[in-house]
């Protein structure tokens, strides 16, 4: 099923990173719910529904994160990590945006499960091509629906491939 809506969440601790990935987002054709948060630790806080983020009609459970890697308190690795350990969470696609170009931060990032890796563009033209790419990307993926707490909805493999594996479950 593609994505019915769309719920971004962006996770920069550079305010000014943060905005310029809204306004990109924004100029697109299509409507997004936009959520900025400035470290992992907000973004956990987020996924979970906690605090502030407790009212999932106002902070619905995100179509995909696009996320810097170098923050604090809670980097991009401690976000991928608290997903990985919730496999019920896994499903939701999670875009590393990063200056670091280091070859061990890219293979951490995807031994974690990150979903892809771009290092950020420098000039904001090739950022907004890059927004668009993403955008068209993760709108024509296929993708398991969840429920209103981002955990995927159960289904029902009897007889089909999927049958074999065990379904995660909610923490």
């Amino acid at each position: 099923m593609k994505a019915q809506k769309f719920t971004l969440l962006i996770v920069d601790d550079s305010e000014d990173d943060r905005l310029f990935l809204e306004m990109a987002f924004r100029k697109l054709a299509i409507r997004y719910r936009i959520h900025a948060v400035k470290n992992g630790q907000e973004a956990v806080a987020y996924l979970k529904g906690e605090g502030e983020y407790k009212d999932r009609k106002k902070y619905q459970f995100p179509s995909y994160i696009i996320t810097d890697l170098n923050m604090t308190p809670g980097d991009g690795f401690h976000l991928l990590e608290f997903i990985k350990n919730n496999p019920a969470l896994s499903i939701i696609p999670l875009v590393m945006l990063s200056t670091s170009d280091d070859a061990d931060d890219i293979r951490q990032a995807y031994l974690l499960g990150a979903s892809c890796y771009f290092l950020k563009p420098q000039k904001p033209e090739q950022l907004k091509a890059l927004i668009q790419k993403i955008h068209d990307h993760w709108s024509e993926c296929e993708i398991p629906e969840v429920d209103e707490e981002g955990y995927a909805v159960r289904t029902d493999s009897k007889g089909r491939l999927g049958e074999r594996f065990k379904k995660p479950k909610r923490r």
